[in-house]
């Protein structure tokens, strides 16, 4: 385990709520893997390793085959046992699964043909489910799941080399100049958008800015640059401080609300050094 001394009672809290789902590694005995917020099986394993445990440690290496566990044929993952599968759900578990190490493996190599399968026609992808009804905004695709998305594909060989993943990218930062809640579940760019929240959960200006970051597509991009900037004027001292932080997370050390960040000044580091390249 290469988790340095000061982040191992962060590790012990993650780990104490393994089973309050029912079964063990965060899940319910059914394999809902997105239960149980914020300490599902998805968030927890990607806390852990934003903590920086390796990802070959046995809780890990479990963890990975839980989740390879739900992988369906046609490269899906079905994290939920009744109901449609969406490409959300999918997004997440890809995504995780490549944080992890096994953006190579051929059934996440299926996985990306089925994304690049299934792109909407403005770039994005998007689910049919229309919670909110179906207003002109629900013919957008979902901004976040197309962020989870290319999230998971630059662990990949498609980096920079895929045009699909380009017209993807120009449709995030269009939404950087529309700003309204668009798609099927509304994401918008407003007040909560603008927090800096970390760890990575949600659709937010800092997650936004880190993974468009590894994009060539974006780095010179007027819009880019300019959530770029509004990052940094929310930085002290170089540092990233968290302005936002789920409640039940609060008390765990990474990621305190209202100071400085270690780890997440790691990711904006990061972010510097893509833009270098």
């Amino acid at each position: 385990m290469a988790v340095e001394q000061q982040y191992l009672s962060d590790v012990e809290v993650i780990l104490s709520h393994r089973h309050d789902n029912g079964a063990d590694l965060w899940a319910t005995q059914d394999k809902r893997l997105l239960k149980g917020s914020p300490f599902s099986t998805f968030e927890s394993a990607l806390y852990l390793l934003e903590l920086g445990m390796l990802p070959n440690e046995p809780i890990l290496k479990d963890t990975a085959d839980l989740i390879f566990s739900v992988w369906q044929k046609d490269g899906r993952f079905k994290i939920y046992p009744k109901g449609s599968i969406y490409p959300c759900q999918t997004a997440i578990a890809a995504n995780v699964l490549c944080h992890m190490g096994y953006a190579h493996d051929d059934r996440l190599q299926k996985t990306f043909q089925y994304f690049l399968d299934t792109q909407y026609k403005d770039g994005g992808w998007r689910c049919n489910k229309f919670s909110f009804g179906h207003g002109e905004e629900t013919e957008y695709s979902n901004p976040q799941p197309t962020l989870n998305t290319l999230d998971a594909f630059r662990f990949s060989d498609y980096l920079n080399k895929e045009q699909a993943l380009d017209r993807a990218v120009d449709f995030l930062l269009e939404h950087w100049v529309i700003r309204k809640p668009i798609g099927p579940c509304h994401y918008g760019i407003g007040t909560l958008f603008m927090q800096v929240e970390y760890p990575f959960r949600n659709y937010n200006l800092f997650d936004y800015v880190y993974v468009l970051s590894f994009y060539n597509r974006a780095k010179k991009d007027s819009r880019f640059l300019e959530a770029l900037d509004t990052l940094q004027t929310k930085t002290v001292d170089g540092q990233i401080v968290v302005e936002r932080v789920v409640p039940k997370l609060a008390k765990l050390s990474f990621c305190k609300k209202g100071a400085p960040s270690v780890l997440a000044t790691k990711r904006y580091h990061e972010i510097l050094e893509n833009l270098k390249k």
